[in-house]
């Protein structure tokens, strides 16, 4: 799988951010968690092969 796009971690990070009530002002926090969960997400893919890493 491709790192993630902008897009995707923006589409992430406003998932995370309705589910914790829409709280004020930690954007910068949502943002980082849905990248690296996103960047994780890849990296526990069962089907990762050596030239994929």
């Amino acid at each position: 799988m491709p790192e993630p796009t902008e897009q995707d971690i923006r589409e992430r990070a406003h998932e995370l951010w309705q589910q914790a009530g829409r709280p004020a002002g930690r954007e910068d926090e949502f943002w980082h968690a849905a990248e690296q969960e996103l960047r994780n997400r890849d990296r526990s893919n069962p089907m990762r092969t050596p030239d994929t890493l």
